[in-house]
């Protein structure tokens, strides 16, 4: 009798995610990923007295690259 619960337990868990995936199918025309700002321009906004910039989190620097990776 558990063996056949168990059972039946998993063969509807299979169908019900079946048919979920089948009505839940991806859009074809929908982009595959959102717009990101360009590197060049940053983009800002102001709420509440104080504002937000949000731009390149990496910035170029005048250091010499690193050319050894020796590790002990």
């Amino acid at each position: 009798m558990l063996k056949a619960g168990a059972t039946v337990v998993t063969v509807g868990a299979t169908v019900a995610s079946a048919l979920f995936v089948t009505a839940h199918l991806k859009n074809p025309v929908a982009p595959l990923q959102p717009t990101v700002l360009s590197a060049q321009n940053g983009s800002s906004a102001s709420e509440l007295g104080g504002s937000v910039t949000i731009g390149p989190s990496v910035q170029p620097s005048s250091n010499q690259p690193v050319t050894s990776t020796y590790a002990s």
